[in-house]
């Protein structure tokens, strides 16, 4: 590819980026900018925060808002660290690379293949959830017929030019934001009692049913948990970078506005929500928060509507989730870390790589009707930590390469992380802090040790390749 000397990769990565493991076509640089700058928008709002948030309103009452901004500024962290990397060094690897470089092949190749598999089974769970909505509206059809087609399309969408998965996640976020956009609009005029029917609710709702903290410390932990993994996914705006014309300004780009962007979609609609109506509402638990705030406010087919959203955000979802696993198992395998085989570029697209995924992913979905309880459950279990696993990686690994980079290319810090290092071992601390949360819920403690016994083992496996290579640790970066 044509590269400014800003954007060019290191020489290891340069196998990332330019060619294919059998040495053959490069993958295209077929994203547009405002693929990216909608990607990055419309990314930040998922599936969870439109069907999860209702189990945290649930635990913590309004001080979800509180859950959400803490959880929310660590996630900034873990973006600005991230993009510190990504804009220095684009690769379609992203912080697979950078661990690899930074910490040793073998971090590379244990975080690289647990966000694979994450990503992987988030298809299966995304494409499950979205037959569900197909088939309320469609009673007489079988879930199982809407997962097949969907896993076809965005397949085939991910088979053909990336420019095709570009196109669809630019209208997909397009219409993911406008939904939120008016929700949100809808939302103050009713706060401030300007909206027809309504009056100015003050701060009888945030206060007066059980005060702020209605379930006390404990109800705001469980609802920081709830709020963090609503957060999963952010990261593939970095991997989609590396295929665009111009992957720093767009990395810089998108990492710069994540603030607002969290700020606004995530902590503005939870504010919206339990200010307008009380959080121990039943229309809350029964139709989801932005359907009972909806509703509330009179809107007709409230339901409908949000449903139409929630089935574009878990259909975004499946194919972003294709395309990431797919690019960073095609990243890892040109990289000799999986079978190269699988590492053939055509057209520009990785496409045995994305069969792989999909395939993966359309397996864990047939699990998930012959055996729910055990393999896909364990599925799930075993990669319900994993993006905790993936912001421990980016944060060392940013510890690691900052330093290098202050010394040998001051000039590709475009994107500089906030109060180097302060704030990067502050992000280390939250996400620990996390980890040991999680130790003190049954569930979540499951998928902590599931989680755990998954990254030993990966951990193992790479330890071995790179000892069997002569304990050779990936060269220094050519800065």
């Amino acid at each position: 590819m044509n590269r400014t000397p800003s954007s060019a990769a290191p020489a290891r990565e340069q196998t990332d980026l330019a060619a294919g493991a059998d040495g053959g076509p490069s993958l295209s640089n077929g994203l547009k900018q405002r693929h990216l700058s909608m990607i990055a928008l419309g990314g930040v709002i998922g599936a969870g925060l439109f069907v999860g948030s209702r189990e945290g309103i649930a635990a913590a009452g309004p001080s979800i808002v509180l859950a959400y901004a803490v959880s929310g500024a660590l996630v900034m962290l873990v973006m600005r660290m991230l993009g510190e990397m990504a804009a220095a060094n684009p690769a379609s690897g992203s912080f697979s690379v950078h661990a690899e470089r930074s910490i040793g092949s073998w971090a590379g190749f244990t975080v690289g293949w647990m966000f694979t598999a994450l990503l992987c089974v988030a298809v299966a769970a995304e494409a499950l959830g979205a037959a569900d909505v197909m088939h309320q509206w469609f009673p007489s059809t079988e879930p199982w017929m809407w997962v097949l087609l969907f896993m076809v399309i965005f397949t085939g969408t991910n088979l053909a030019a990336v420019s095709n998965f570009g196109e669809f996640e630019f209208w997909f976020a397009a219409l993911k934001v406008a939904a939120i956009g008016i929700f949100l609009v809808l939302g103050v005029l009713a706060i401030l009692g300007v909206l027809p029917g309504t009056q100015a609710p003050g701060a009888s709702h945030l206060t007066g049913d059980g005060g702020f903290l209605p379930k006390g410390v404990d109800g705001l932990m469980v609802g920081l948990l709830a709020s963090v993994f609503a957060y999963g996914g952010l990261e593939t705006v970095t991997i989609a970078a590396a295929e665009s014309k111009d992957p720093v300004r767009g990395v810089a780009r998108a990492v710069r506005t994540a603030m607002w962007r969290i700020a606004l979609f995530y902590v503005g609609s939870m504010a919206v929500i339990v200010t307008v109506i009380p959080w121990s509402a039943p229309s809350i638990a029964k139709s989801g928060p932005y359907v009972a705030v909806l509703d509330y406010l009179k809107i007709p087919a409230a339901g409908q509507i949000m449903n139409v959203v929630i089935l574009v955000a878990l259909l975004s979802a499946v194919n972003a989730n294709i395309y990431g696993s797919s690019r960073m198992a095609y990243s890892l395998i040109s990289r000799g870390q999986g079978p190269a085989v699988l590492g053939k570029v055509s057209g520009g697209v990785p496409r045995r790589a994305v069969l792989l995924c999909s395939a993966f992913g359309f397996l864990a979905v047939l699990f998930s009707f012959l055996w729910p309880t055990t393999v896909f459950q364990w599925l799930l279990n075993m990669v319900g930590a994993a993006v905790l696993v993936v912001w421990g990686f980016i944060a060392v690994a940013q510890l690691r390469m900052r330093r290098q980079l202050e010394r040998e290319a001051p000039e590709k810090l475009v994107v500089k992380m906030w109060a180097f290092p302060v704030l990067t071992w502050v992000a280390l601390a939250g996400i620990v802090a996390v980890l040991l949360l999680m130790l003190r819920d049954d569930n979540q403690r499951i998928q902590l040790l599931f989680t755990g016994g998954f990254g030993v083992v990966l951990t193992l496996v790479g330890l071995l390749r790179q000892q069997s290579l002569g304990n050779r640790r990936s060269e220094p970066a050519d800065f």
